[in-house]
């Protein structure tokens, strides 16, 4: 049998679980997930290999309208990942009042790549609510395959996973077959800090917040972690520390249980504040954090 190959990238509004459903197709727990929108900030590339396929995944930042550099970037992995793309998985899901901006859907519906229309959270609608929202997306979109799911609860993933099978090109793979992900190992060390303060802090503080490691030593019996979280103002500082430190150390505790249940090993983590006021406007800053170029 011959060996197929491409790119399958996952494209849709915020908070409608597309870090979910790449975490199910992948098998793996690459992308982090909260309730807040702008949680991928990133592109996400996760690898699945068979004896004769290799499916490359990319998780991308929630489609909005950007109001800084930091968010005009994370848009610009969006558009990227739609010109590249050999399959997309368009993710909405049953409670979206359609509200995908519109040059993304023009691209959507006028792009030569094969898509894939996942109406997500279906484990929480009733019959005629879903069969409404897959008639208006067939309607909306129709040069796409449009598949109810519920990425949380797995029900209809393996379909889609055999449809993505189905649709890919013939071609050798384009990573080594033991290959995960095409992220090194301090990317996750920041993504589960900065999920630790997604779930632990409110209002602006999380969208304030870029995590950079310092340090990171692979030791035999050990990982040693040092990282900085960045704010913008020196308030924000005070609250991620909180009284006498308290908040910055649960911070601290859950990200690394969450570290050492990813790379299997014992890991020390030390974490500092620091104000850095104009990180998200800074095409300096941005790119030293890989948002650009």
């Amino acid at each position: 049998m011959a060996h197929k190959s491409g790119f399958v990238n996952i494209i849709g509004s915020p908070n409608v679980g597309k870090s979910t459903l790449m975490n199910v197709l992948v098998g793996e727990r690459l992308s982090i997930i909260t309730s807040k929108a702008q949680t991928t900030r990133h592109r996400i590339m996760g690898i699945v290999n068979g004896e004769d396929f290799q499916i490359v995944y990319s998780d991308t930042p929630g489609v909005l309208k950007p109001n800084y550099k930091l968010q005009e970037s994370m848009m610009d992995f969006v558009h990227t990942a739609l010109t590249d793309a050999d399959i997309i998985l368009f993710v909405t899901d049953i409670f979206e009042d359609i509200k995908i901006e519109e040059k993304i859907l023009n691209k959507i519906k006028n792009t030569s790549a094969k898509i894939l229309l996942l109406v997500n959270k279906i484990d929480l609608s009733k019959q005629e609510q879903l069969e409404e929202k897959v008639q208006y997306w067939k309607n909306e979109v129709p040069n796409a395959e449009v598949i109810p799911v519920s990425a949380l609860e797995k029900f209809n993933v393996t379909y889609v996973f055999d449809r993505i099978l189905a649709l890919l090109p013939e071609s050798p793979g384009y990573y080594d077959k033991d290959q995960l992900t095409d992220k090194p190992e301090k990317f996750f060390v920041s993504e589960i800090i900065r999920e630790k303060i997604l779930t632990n802090y409110k209002k602006e503080i999380p969208y304030s917040v870029e995590v950079v490691v310092e340090s990171y030593k692979d030791e035999e019996k050990i990982i040693k972690i040092r990282a900085e979280i960045l704010v913008v103002r020196e308030s924000q500082k005070g609250i991620i520390i909180g009284h006498q430190g308290k908040a910055l150390k649960k911070v601290g505790t859950e990200a690394r249980k969450d570290l050492e249940e990813f790379f299997q090993k014992q890991v020390f983590l030390e974490l500092f504040v620091k104000v850095n006021k104009d990180w998200r406007d800074s095409d300096i800053q941005l790119k030293r954090f890989g948002y650009s170029g």
